[in-house]
């Protein structure tokens, strides 16, 4: 595959957009993080479901990244949102349905890896409308584990940065028998 050197112009319009090519939904064939999730990501510690499950105190002041899909969600009169999430894993590589990066979707396992809880503040354009955070939304959320367990014993998460995906801008492994890699 050749690749062409980027144009100032286009550097500078990737700068203003706040992403690259993939959009904000990640329209590529790998996973692409937005710049706005560069520095979560950067300081995001590797641990699996059932570490931080089995041993969250371990990972207290640590930041770490879990996908799930929403539940259930709970808006407090703070404005804290409890989202409860089914842990899915991200795979290495996204499915397509031809091509083109723009028919991409991020892809995530079709099995759930167990329950989580994320306590976070909702971005005034994920609260309402068609895009909005709701059951069926994929978030991919970096925050610190609490002590604390939720009811169906999986670990909470107070979030410091989420990235959110509508029900139709993602796929499981799933629709591998309809689409492409």
């Amino acid at each position: 595959m050749r690749h062409s050197t980027p144009t100032l112009l286009g550097l500078a319009l990737l700068t203003l957009t706040g992403c690259g090519g993939a959009g904000p939904y990640g329209h590529a064939r790998t996973y692409e993080a937005l710049s706005a999730e560069e520095a979560p990501l950067a300081a995001t510690e590797a641990a699996s479901y059932e570490e931080v499950r089995r041993g969250g105190s371990h990972y207290a002041g640590q930041t770490i990244s879990f996908f799930g899909v929403v539940r259930h969600l709970e808006t407090a009169e703070d404005g804290t949102t409890t989202a409860r999430l089914e842990f899915r894993t991200l795979q290495p590589r996204n499915l397509c349905a031809d091509e083109t990066r723009s028919s991409c979707r991020v892809t995530v396992s079709e099995r759930a890896g167990g329950a989580f809880t994320a306590l976070l503040h909702l971005r005034p354009q994920d609260q309402s409308g068609q895009a909005r955070v709701a059951p069926g939304s994929l978030l991919r959320v970096y925050g610190t584990p609490t002590a604390e367990h939720d009811e169906d014993d999986g670990p909470i998460l107070e979030v410091s940065y989420y990235r959110h995906w509508p029900h139709a801008q993602y796929v499981t492994t799933g629709a591998a028998v309809r689409m492409r890699r």
